[in-house]
């Protein structure tokens, strides 16, 4: 499981013209699932991204989980961060997980990161989405549960 982690003081996403979910200060995170991924991984990201000491404290420095300001997370579906371009220049999405599969991690992701007492705001599973967001920073993670698991 991957996870693009953008601090952001605003983001949304807008389906058909219609904005379907919206944070204030907290993460956008941009999700993709891949075939080996299950719920271990679904688990430990949620519970990874809900620690992330990326915000400021009093002093300034980066020190401070989402639920010590408040924050809250926009979670989108991104099949596309399983891409690979090693060959030609048309992505090949095959280490993508099949659409059913990937839909019920992203959903129990989603759900484990409410249990960490994150309030989660959610894109449309397959849609066309337009994300607008305000990178805080920026500050942007690149996680991997493949890498970060080990």
């Amino acid at each position: 499981m991957r996870a693009v982690v953008q601090r952001v003081t605003q983001a949304s996403v807008t389906v058909d013209g219609s904005v379907v979910g919206a944070i204030a200060r907290g993460f956008l995170i941009l999700l993709g699932v891949t075939h080996a991924d299950g719920e271990e991984e679904a688990r430990f990201l949620a519970r990874k991204i809900a620690g992330l000491r990326v915000f400021e404290d009093e002093a300034g420095k980066m020190n401070l989980a989402l639920a010590a300001v408040g924050g809250a997370a926009l979670v989108v579906s991104q099949f596309t961060l399983y891409g690979d371009v090693r060959k030609g220049r048309r992505p090949s999405f095959t280490n993508a997980a099949a659409a059913g599969d990937a839909n019920a991690l992203y959903e129990q992701f989603c759900t484990f990161l409410k249990a960490e007492g994150v309030p989660v705001a959610q894109g449309v599973f397959q849609a066309h989405m337009a994300v607008a967001l305000v990178n805080d920073g920026p500050v942007t993670l690149w996680l991997d549960s493949a890498v970060l698991m080990k």
